[in-house]
């Protein structure tokens, strides 16, 4: 009901205002018209007075003009009245009377000027009206002609007529004036507010009801009832909102809860539903766009470039890394760093459980606790870690740095949007991860775990390309057990098996992750070493040809056995302009290690492939 206070508030001061403009300006012209009506009144007196001391001068009787005199004063509306002569009519006809003399300064100033002058006096118990009129001489054919008996000229001053009025009646009957026209509008202004009050309070009620409602409303509650008791078309606007707000609450009633189901909550503040509602419908909009560009990505590294840009350009954030962890090797691979070096110590990628978000699986926030992180080195920064997990394969961690707590605080509060778009992209992630592990399985030898003769003949080409890229060169070693097949006549397939295995165990021991060990066929493996010179790789041939030599095989019964193994060695593209014909030159070598005692190891020379004994 405030609003309907401050309404009748408001009308009430209006209403009082201008009675009070109403009083004042009654006030003024009551006491303007009372001096005025005074004024007139000595006006005449003034007239009468000189007409009759005219009469007395003609008829001779000046000196009955006393009795006249005192007759006119004798008027209750005259307090006092005297005459005062100018200084030519006392020259000429004497002082007169007592009461016929200048009494102060007023009565100077009429008979220099020739002007009337009027004078208030106010006191607490009365208002006197002082007014003195000038008699000026005339000449007029019709009229008394003044200069036949004063010896003046025509218009000079012949005296003066004072009288004074008490006119406190004025300000009495002024007040009671007041006191009626106050009493009249303090009874309209009653029966206005009381009709106001009648007719508008409904008005106000309907007025109130539809706030509340609309406050509901704001905060997603649509239950509201609207009520009034006015007919006519007010009453049907108010069915119209009731059926409007039925609607509403049908359809947005429970929205918050259900898109909740897309977004987990906490994703948007607010007290606004709708305006939740339409943050929420962005939010899933944009990461429905997101996904289906993923979903057309050729591959996961293009999946994670996303996601940085994602980063980088939705959510602002300038400072971070972003790793992808073998959640069965327990070891950690940088995929993006946006300034410098990690934060976190090198041997945390050898062991991400040293990680406190990957092996909590929580959020880490430097600003929630002093060194929370103990392998982080973030100095001056401050870091907030998020984990993410793929599937038992594979996790996420992104590590944003900042150089203030409040811009942490700030990432902080978009977590939960992040983590939005990590869960859209988790399938797409997982589904690139399984064709990644489906497409190295079939890249891959199933006994040894080397690639195998498919993945040479897939990517031999980018690996050239890379090279002539690079300038870089690569020596090419063919590999082959000696006397192989007696093994698997003698002791059985399964010797042979073991063989090869161990085989596939020794190279990944000693070939750098740069190089490439490679099933070829058989008993036959092909090992690329990138840019090694000729020292380097004959090194790395006497390695494998000894750690193969000392290697003990149990082939059952108590009975053990020892191979060895030939190498040829060719080198791109001082051999040959291509990895396949190196591989060719590499074989040719092998041959020749074969064929001149074998357990050897031979470098490849053009003259090899003149001889009659190459293959």
């Amino acid at each position: 009901m405030q609003t309907k206070s401050k309404l009748l508030i408001a009308i009430t001061l209006m209403l009082l205002g201008l009675t009070a403009a109403t009083i004042i300006n009654v006030s003024l012209n009551f006491r303007e018209y009372s001096i005025n009506s005074a004024i007139d009144k000595s006006r005449m007196a003034a007239t009468i007075v000189k007409d009759g001391l005219t009469a007395h001068m003609v008829n001779g009787m000046m000196d009955k003009r006393e009795y006249f005199l005192n007759e006119i004063s004798s008027n209750a509306e005259v307090k006092s009245l005297w005459i005062s002569r100018s200084d030519n009519v006392i020259k000429q006809y004497g002082e007169g009377f007592n009461n016929e003399t200048v009494r102060d300064a007023i009565d100077t100033e009429v008979l220099n000027s020739g002007r009337m002058i009027k004078n208030i006096t106010e006191t607490t118990g009365k208002i006197t009206l002082r007014v003195t009129i000038p008699y000026n001489a005339t000449k007029h054919a019709n009229t008394v002609n003044c200069l036949s008996c004063h010896d003046v000229q025509n218009g000079d001053t012949l005296g003066a007529i004072s009288m004074e009025f008490d006119i406190s009646d004025m300000r009495n009957s002024g007040m009671l004036t007041i006191i009626k026209i106050l009493a009249i509008n303090l009874l309209f202004i009653i029966v206005f507010l009381s009709l106001i009050n009648h007719y508008v309070s409904p008005y106000l009620k309907l007025f109130i009801n539809l706030q509340d409602g609309i406050k509901k409303a704001h905060s997603g509650n649509f239950t509201h009832r609207f009520k009034t008791t006015i007919s006519g078309e007010e009453k049907n606007i108010v069915s119209h909102m009731n059926i409007l707000f039925t609607k509403m609450q049908e359809t947005f009633g429970n929205i918050k809860y259900n898109l909740s189901t897309f977004i987990p909550q906490g994703c948007v503040s607010s007290t606004d539903p709708l305006y939740e509602a339409k943050t929420i419908i962005g939010e899933l909009s944009d990461i429905y766009k997101f996904k289906k560009t993923i979903e057309l990505d050729s591959s996961k590294e293009m999946v994670y470039s996303r996601i940085i840009d994602v980063l980088k350009i939705k959510f602002n954030i300038t400072m971070f890394a972003f790793y992808e962890v073998d959640n069965v090797l327990q070891n950690r691979k940088l995929v993006y760093i946006s300034n410098g070096d990690s934060i976190c110590f090198d041997s945390v990628d050898t062991n991400a459980t040293e990680c406190r978000a990957h092996r909590t699986k929580t959020d880490v926030i430097s600003t929630e606790f002093i060194n929370l992180c103990q392998t982080c080195d973030s100095k001056d920064l401050k870091h907030l870690c998020i984990p993410f997990t793929i599937n038992t394969d594979a996790s996420l961690i992104i590590s944003i740095t900042s150089k203030t707590s409040d811009e942490i605080s700030k990432i902080n509060s978009k977590i939960a949007s992040i983590k939005n778009y990590l869960e859209a992209a988790k399938p797409v992630i997982e589904s690139k991860i399984l064709m990644d592990k489906l497409r190295d399985s079939s890249l891959r030898d199933g006994m040894t775990g080397l690639y195998n003769r498919r993945f040479l003949e897939e990517f031999i080409d980018q690996v050239v390309s890379q090279a002539k890229r690079d300038k870089g060169t690569y020596s090419v070693m063919m590999l082959d057990v000696d006397f192989f097949k007696m093994v698997n006549d003698t002791y059985g397939h399964d010797v042979g098996d073991l063989v090869i295995v161990e085989i596939g165990k020794m190279l990944k021991e000693k070939v750098r992750e740069s190089d490439l060990a490679i099933r070829y066929g058989g008993e036959e493996f092909v090992v690329l070493l990138h840019n090694a010179t000729e020292e380097g790789t004959y090194d790395v041939a006497k390695k494998i040809h000894s750690a193969f030599a000392n290697l003990i095989f149990d082939v059952g019964n108590g009975e053990t056995m020892q191979k060895t193994m030939s190498i040829g060695i060719a080198k791109y593209p001082t051999d040959g302009d291509t990895i396949w014909k190196c591989i060719k030159l590499a074989d040719t070598a092998l041959y020749k290690a074969k064929t001149t005692g074998r357990n050897k190891i031979v470098r490849y020379t053009a003259e090899m492939s003149d001889s009659k004994d190459v293959r």
